[in-house]
């Protein structure tokens, strides 16, 4: 069967793309070479993920760039790729695959067409035909694209970047790990037990998800991430790049305890504002307390034969667990070790030596001038 060349790479090939917004690249230019005069292309995917409802990619034929355009559960239903396309030239799109039951949560793919000099116009019918049997034959490719996709969306939701992209990558043993080099936070609101029992479910259940809010978006603001969500509690990391000299690898380690420390008095600051609006409404605030380390840890695959966590383990995430419940005895809702403090620039305020249950050596504390 002799198929124009868009066509059979789509059957051929096309299953093997590694992103959409390759797929959304390499058709356009395929079709570019077969004659069809376009401008741009898009491709919008459903996305299974608790803030982000669409993902849109945008592809431009005169520069062959592609962007990405997202749109959230929360907003406006909007059709970002056809109005992009729109402000290109004429615009054909269709939804792909068979299925009439939920089109509207179906891949759309679009294009548009030179709309000025000798080919200047609409799609003619045999451009248009073309383009139907585009949209018929990505349906299989696009489809195995979409369900990659959606699956490393929940797996990132529920995992976090760093699990999710060892669980996509196979590795699934028990037992198996990593050794992280990253400054550390751990911090959990202070008298949570006691208010649980004065709260109802649900309006507890919003404080928890403003407290996460504030502390989890600081810390992916900064370029960190959390490994784990315990309870109340946070255990985040700013890990350590990649160096290739001794200068280098001081500016990385110094980096991380910069992030980190940005990351702690973003919290605060949104800590402070959360309580002022739950104050507004008769709520009582959420007193939290925040440590933060520097240090090597191990991120593991570990727990039962048929029911794999990964979780974090070693002295340094010990060590910064046993800081954080520093914090109420000493009155401060930020606490800092001498492991960070040797590796920032930053103002802080010494506040002795201390020992911490189950750790040998005494650790020098710090905390945030404003603290």
């Amino acid at each position: 069967m002799d198929l124009p060349s868009p066509l059979a790479w789509l059957v051929d090939e096309a299953g093997a793309s590694p992103s959409p917004e390759w797929f959304l690249a390499e058709l356009g230019r395929r079709l570019l070479a077969d004659g069809l005069p376009l401008l741009g292309g898009a491709l919008t995917l459903s996305v299974p993920h608790p803030i982000i409802a669409r993902r849109t990619w945008l592809w431009r034929a005169e520069t062959g760039a592609v962007i990405e355009a997202l749109a959230f559960a929360a907003a406006p239903r909007s059709e970002a790729g056809r109005e992009w396309l729109a402000g290109l030239g004429p615009v054909w799109e269709d939804r792909i695959g068979p299925s009439q039951d939920n089109r509207s949560d179906s891949p759309l793919l679009g294009w548009a067409r030179v709309a000025s000099g000798e080919e200047a116009g609409a799609f003619g019918p045999a451009e248009a035909g073309l383009l139907r049997e585009v949209a018929r034959f990505a349906a299989a490719p696009l489809a195995a694209l979409a369900a990659r996709e959606a699956r490393a969306a929940l797996l990132e939701a529920y995992l976090g970047r760093r699990s999710a992209a060892r669980v996509q990558a196979g590795a699934l043993a028990r037992g198996t790990g990593e050794t992280i080099r990253a400054a550390l936070l751990c911090a959990d609101l202070r008298d949570f037990t006691a208010l649980s029992e004065v709260t109802e479910p649900h309006v507890m259940i919003s404080a928890l998800d403003a407290w996460f809010d504030r502390v989890a978006g600081a810390v992916h603001a900064f370029g960190g991430e959390v490994l784990k969500f315990i309870g109340d509690g946070v255990l985040a990391i700013f890990p350590v790049t990649a160096t290739s000299g001794e200068g280098d690898a001081a500016r990385a380690d110094r980096e991380a305890c910069e992030a980190a420390l940005r990351a702690v008095a973003a919290s605060r600051a949104g800590m402070a504002h959360l309580d002022q609006l739950r104050q507004a409404q008769g709520l009582a605030a959420l007193p939290f307390g925040a440590a933060l380390h520097f240090g090597e840890i191990l991120w593991g695959n570990i727990g039962a034969a048929d029911r794999l966590d990964f979780t974090a383990i070693g002295p340094a995430v010990n060590l910064v667990s046993r800081l954080e419940g520093l914090c109420k005895p000493l009155g401060r809702s930020v606490l800092i070790s001498g492991a960070v403090a040797a590796n920032t620039t930053t103002a802080l305020t010494p506040l002795g030596e201390h020992t911490l249950r189950g750790i040998a050596d005494p650790c020098t504390v710090f905390t945030l001038p404003t603290d």
